[in-house]
């Protein structure tokens, strides 16, 4: 596998290469993305002192290891970078680096850079401690620029394999990469990050309902649908709550129905979007991409979400009786409709209906090739534009 530097290894660089930083750098994304390998480039690019460490380890390390490898970084000559991995599995973390950083910030002695997987945990130590004090770099799946950069692949076989770099060289054994891909990419995730994360009371329905979410890419279901596919006992509140907690395991997003009435955007069916393509085949069979237009418009239309969704806009859907929009994004209140002309089936009145309800919103759409050159860069409403029609 070639190794190749995601965007965020420069960006990191030239923060902590700045001549004064007032701020932790967090690097938080899904798990198997190359976050450890992030930090492995930037120390390897940084000229001077300093130390790396991870919490990933079998013990759950507390506040005396975290504060033993502060002070020894501080010992070490001139400015020190000190990276961190899997920070969150430090017991007390962000109160002890609150402490810390709030000690040594004024002295410029360290650029410190820390990581993590399972944001749940993460976020609720940055919000709650260290408001202020940090600036995040997102780490997202791998997209399909870097899945041609590094193996070459074409838009299909992203849209059956994308997103984890790791299983890559096992795509020709299908079975031995879906294997891997549940098991040492998504069960380390629900068997362990998020249930360190929060009381799961139903651990077994966690992982039904995110097999089936998968099922469904880019598809609006209702919460009393999935609630009935269930084969555990729930409730909606439980569905809800969970499909949360999915959310914040980088496993999944959900999409409201676009509406200027909150209560309408709240009390709507969600829209699935799988954040990778490779989470979505997991669980069926990658092929079908090729031998369904029907599936393969369902993750293309699925694979564009998550990419927009990397911009930072607002995202939602759009539906309105037999008419929908697939994406509605909203970039600093400009809103654009967005439809992925993916070659499955469906009316071809959505965008027109959308317009005749909302004639101030840009309209754009994106057919195969299109979705393909957005999808090839970095994500941002630039890109976007150049490729929708």
């Amino acid at each position: 596998m070639t190794t190749i530097q995601r965007v965020m290894t420069a960006e990191l660089l030239k923060r902590v290469e700045s001549s004064h930083l007032p701020f932790l750098q967090v690097l938080i994304g899904p798990r198997q993305t190359g976050k450890s390998t992030i930090i492995a480039q930037l120390a390897e690019y940084w000229k001077g002192s300093k130390l790396i460490e991870s919490a990933d380890g079998i013990a759950p390390h507390g506040a005396e290891w975290l504060e033993f490898v502060w002070q020894k970084a501080l010992d070490m000559p001139g400015t020190t970078l000190l990276c961190i991995d899997e920070i969150q599995k430090v017991r007390g973390w962000s109160e002890v680096v609150k402490k810390l950083f709030d000690r040594d910030r004024n002295t410029n002695k360290l650029r410190v850079v820390l990581s993590g997987s399972a944001s749940l945990t993460l976020q609720a130590g940055l919000t709650e401690s260290l408001a202020g004090r940090y600036e995040l770099v997102s780490s997202p799946h791998w997209g399909l620029d870097e899945s041609h950069a590094a193996f070459g692949w074409d838009l299909s076989t992203h849209l059956k394999f994308g997103g984890y770099p790791a299983p890559a060289f096992l795509i020709e054994d299908v079975q031995r990469w879906r294997s891997f891909v549940r098991d040492s990419i998504i069960e380390p995730v629900l068997g362990r990050d998020l249930q360190t994360a929060m009381q799961i009371q139903k651990p077994a329905l966690l992982r039904q309902l995110f097999s089936l979410v998968t099922s469904y890419p880019a598809q609006e279901i209702s919460y009393q649908k999935l609630l009935g596919q269930i084969q555990d006992h729930g409730n909606v509140a439980t569905i809800k709550h969970y499909l949360d907690i999915l959310k914040g395991g980088f496993l999944i997003e959900t999409l409201e129905k676009y509406s200027p009435s909150a209560v309408v955007k709240k009390g709507s069916s969600p829209k699935m979007i799988p954040m990778a393509p490779a989470l979505i085949h997991a669980f069926s069979n990658p092929a079908a991409v090729d031998e369904d237009p029907e599936w393969r418009g369902r993750v293309f239309e699925s694979a564009v979400g998550a990419h927009l969704l990397r911009t930072n806009c607002e995202l939602y859907y759009w539906r309105e009786g037999d008419s929908e929009v697939d994406f509605v994004a909203i970039f600093d209140r400009q809103v654009y409709g967005i439809e992925v002309k993916s070659g499955r089936r469906k009316r071809a009145n959505g965008l027109i209906a959308f317009k005749k309800k909302f004639p101030k919103i840009k309209t754009l759409l994106l057919d195969w090739d299109g979705g393909r050159n957005f999808l090839a860069g970095p994500a941002s409403l630039e890109a976007l534009l150049r490729a929708g029609q």
